[in-house]
């Protein structure tokens, strides 16, 4: 019977540490694609800017 609990008790633990690795993964790509969206809705409001600015002025030139 102790055998038993000790084999259950092994894959517990491994359930366990499987789990956790993936909330870790999950977790950074979770924050490293919030810092992305962040960066294209910069880049997004850098880009109306520029397209205000060549409108106003009247450039065309690419």
């Amino acid at each position: 019977m102790e055998e038993i609990e000790g084999i259950i008790m092994n894959i517990l633990l491994i359930v366990v540490a499987i789990i956790a690795i993936i909330l870790l993964f999950t977790g950074g790509f979770v924050q490293s694609l919030n810092f992305l969206l962040w960066v294209g809705i910069v880049l997004l409001i850098l880009a109306v800017i520029v397209w205000l600015v060549r409108m106003m002025t009247g450039s065309r030139g690419v």
